[in-house]
């Protein structure tokens, strides 16, 4: 695997970025079970959000692709783990995860879904952060606050980074991100800065493929 310095600095970071996400991106495959797991060859980042979060927007505007991920409003749709392959010229892959916190799902769906997930963030070695999606309209849940204490058991680090931005005015933008700031270092393995972003202004799409590859080179 290639590898920029450890110690690059933003200007560094932001010129691979541009690199990395401007390259080859390709789907790799999905796993509805842990059977269906791909190799462990690539450090894995993986992204997590209640149902309609905006997750797969946001992984098609960090990578500069339109049909990537696929969107829909119909919440609980992704019920597999997607993989996405990140080529050159670091290459590591994205990890979509299934959207959580969906009232209409069957019980039994939910089961598969906690156990899946459980399972997968506590036994890959490959998985390198998880980025927890929180709308910003609404900040923190319960369920939210459920896959955090999930990451803090598996001793997964995390952070946590709030979508559709530019959908509250610039107040309510700073108190939900103090707030989420707040509860994120109360916990041991969350990353104590939020980042705010929109799939739609463009707002943070630097600082999150900055985070990207971060976790990818650092971790």
């Amino acid at each position: 695997m290639t590898e920029a310095p450890h110690e690059a600095g933003d200007e560094d970071l932001d010129v691979l970025a541009r690199k990395v996400f401007s390259g080859p991106i390709a789907f790799l495959k999905s796993a509805p079970s842990l059977q269906f797991l791909p190799d462990m060859a690539a450090p894995e980042v993986a992204f997590a959000g209640r149902s309609n979060v905006g997750k797969s927007s946001l992984l098609n505007k960090l990578t500069n692709r339109t049909g990537l991920a696929r969107t829909s409003n119909t919440p609980g749709r992704t019920q597999e783990l997607n993989f996405f392959d990140v080529g050159a010229p670091l290459r590591f892959r994205l990890v979509d995860m299934p959207g959580y916190g969906f009232a209409k799902a069957p019980k039994d769906v939910v089961k598969k879904w906690r156990f899946l997930v459980n399972d997968y963030l506590r036994g890959r070695a490959a998985l390198k952060r998880a980025l927890v999606l929180v709308d910003a309209r609404h900040g923190l849940k319960d369920v939210d606050r459920e896959i955090m204490k999930m990451l803090d058991d598996a001793a997964v680090s995390y952070r946590l980074v709030l979508t559709k931005s530019d959908k509250v005015k610039a107040s309510e933008l700073a108190a939900v991100t103090a707030a989420t700031e707040a509860e994120a270092r109360k916990r041991p393995a969350a990353h104590p800065d939020v980042l705010a972003t929109s799939s739609e202004t463009g707002l943070g799409m630097e600082e999150l493929r900055r985070a990207v590859l971060e976790a990818v080179m650092h971790a």
